[in-house]
């Protein structure tokens, strides 16, 4: 079906597509310079469309993102297709989805033990390559999936976490000027435990200064340039968090601080690289233990808990004092400074 176009002398891919009603519909793509090329991608199309794992991996993986755009977020696309593009196309690409034998995927895995990567990293690119045959296997019915015939690459490595003690958060946050932004980042990320990201998405809309509350229903991010705002990471963290007196009030303070800006505004205009580069500042300059960044899922512990209660006296503290004791019995999800 493949035509040339008389004006510009390119050739146009044609085929033909069924949509979700079961119509079908005429499809076209201009701007090759062979017949040859539009003829490979015209057939490429038509596996897609018929779900033919006759096709190359190349080709799949598109089909995968385009099944999975509404349940990836932006940016675990991008994290995945980055994975993808440097460490599965290169090998794979040009093979077809039913010719990849378990032979060819343990030749990789060795090749992919030679590049010095680490346990944990290698878990991931290897989960990518098992995401494709595991979704071709359940939907396209690939008859057989090589991946499940091969040893997992990599471990998922549970690495020592380094915690910090209610000494060392005084210490550190002394090294930063109180009612400032940083400040109030550090302060909110140590008492609440929300996510750096979510942090970063807070408006005045989403604080309650009347019943010291926080509602959490979206997080920040910032992508090639462009602000982007997404539900939260999971559904479980859509949540209200109760926050102390002392808290609510830095945080009231410095939101009134700034002046003119709209109710649905973000209250701290900054990305999570400059929060985490502030972050390791202010550790060398407290001279505390460093944290990882991945390791500060946990910065916040039952020592804040008593220090806190010894410092706070009122009836409205000790009562966020108890709910959060409770909090912390039923689930450690949130009990950390931030997670980048």
């Amino acid at each position: 079906m493949a035509s040339k176009d008389k004006q510009t002398g390119c050739w146009i891919a044609q085929w033909y597509e069924v949509d979700a009603y079961g119509k079908k519909k005429h499809r076209k793509k201009r701007g090759f310079k062979t017949m040859r090329e539009a003829k490979q991608f015209e057939a490429a199309q038509c596996l897609k469309t018929e779900g033919d794992m006759d096709m190359f991996l190349e080709d799949f993986v598109e089909q995968y993102f385009e099944d999975k755009k509404n349940e990836l977020k932006q940016r675990s696309i991008q994290n995945k297709r980055y994975m993808i593009n440097q460490h599965i196309l290169p090998y794979f690409g040009k093979l077809r989805m039913n010719e990849i034998s378990p032979l060819q995927i343990t030749k990789w895995q060795n090749e992919m033990y030679t590049k010095g990567f680490s346990e944990s990293y290698l878990r991931m690119i290897q989960n990518q390559l098992t995401a494709l045959f595991t979704h071709a296997t359940t939907i396209y019915d690939l008859k057989s999936n090589p991946i499940k015939k091969v040893k997992r690459m990599g471990k998922n490595c549970t690495r020592e976490l380094n915690f910090w003690t209610i000494d060392e958060y005084d210490q550190f946050i002394a090294t930063i000027e109180p009612n400032t932004k940083y400040y109030v980042i550090f302060e909110t990320l140590f008492w609440t435990g929300m996510r750096i990201g979510e942090l970063l998405a807070l408006t005045k809309n989403d604080i309650d200064f009347v019943n010291n509350k926080i509602k959490i229903s979206k997080t920040y991010y910032r992508s090639k340039g462009e602000d982007i705002i997404t539900p939260p990471k999971t559904e479980q963290s859509n949540r209200i968090i109760d926050i102390p007196n002392f808290l609510k009030t830095e945080i009231e303070d410095w939101s009134n601080s700034l002046y003119g800006i709209p109710d649905n505004a973000r209250i701290f205009q900054i990305v999570a690289k400059a929060v985490e580069n502030k972050l390791k500042r202010n550790i060398v300059k407290a001279k505390v233990k460093e944290i990882r960044e991945t390791a500060q899922n946990h910065f916040r512990q039952w020592a804040v808990l008593f220090k806190y209660y010894e410092q706070r006296s009122s009836v409205c503290d000790i009562l966020f004092y108890s709910l959060l004791c409770i909090e912390l019995i039923n689930s450690c999800c949130f009990i950390s400074i931030s997670r980048f």
